[in-house]
């Protein structure tokens, strides 16, 4: 067999200290501990009941940790092949029968797809710069009350309609949890 490959370890829950494997990719850069610890804080220890998306799973760090947190299900889409291929490896391994895994371009996913979720998780590869692009598209799949994160650079620009309602920032890495806010536009013109 050859060399072992990168792992990530899943932080809480059922599937508590186990660990993923995942293969080198371009752009794969698994979320931290210490920034999943802070994140699956503010969402509070369970996702009992809940529906996510992880929608660059890459090393599936955050979709798994969602699943293992009792979220009802999780939907994983990733596009690499390979790295497909080891979501599925671990799915198995942790008999993850919540975890429905899709093979797709995130954004295409958004736009051919009529889900709504609950959670949604977005980390695409920095430069990518699909954030903003995904939070455009996120609206009509998101139940009232959901929470999106969001992992950046520090170069995201939110678009309209969207609220910060924490962030922390982990080395190079900035992330916030985001919540949608309704946007009212006033048609009446203004009195002369």
């Amino acid at each position: 067999m050859s060399q072992a490959r990168n792992r990530v370890r899943i932080i809480g829950g059922v599937w508590r200290r186990r660990l993923l494997d995942f293969p080198d990719a371009t752009g794969l850069r698994p979320t931290p501990d210490a920034v999943r610890e802070t994140l699956f804080n503010w969402l509070g220890q369970t996702l009992d009941g809940l529906v996510c998306l992880d929608l660059f799973a890459g090393s599936g760090a955050l979709g798994f940790e969602a699943a293992s947190r009792g979220a009802r299900q999780v939907v994983m889409v990733e596009q690499n092949r390979q790295v497909l291929d080891a979501l599925r490896a671990s799915a198995v391994s942790l008999q993850a029968d919540t975890v429905v895994l899709q093979q797709r371009d995130g954004v295409k996913f958004l736009l051919q797809n009529s889900q709504q979720f609950d959670v949604v998780f977005v980390d695409p590869p920095y430069g990518a710069g699909l954030q903003a692009t995904v939070l455009a598209a996120l609206p009509p799949h998101l139940n009232p009350d959901a929470r999106v994160y969001v992992e950046h650079d520090g170069s995201l620009q939110l678009p309209a309609g969207w609220v910060v309602w924490r962030e922390g920032r982990a080395g190079k890495a900035h992330f916030c949890l985001l919540q949608r806010i309704a946007v009212h536009y006033d048609s009446a013109s203004p009195a002369t």
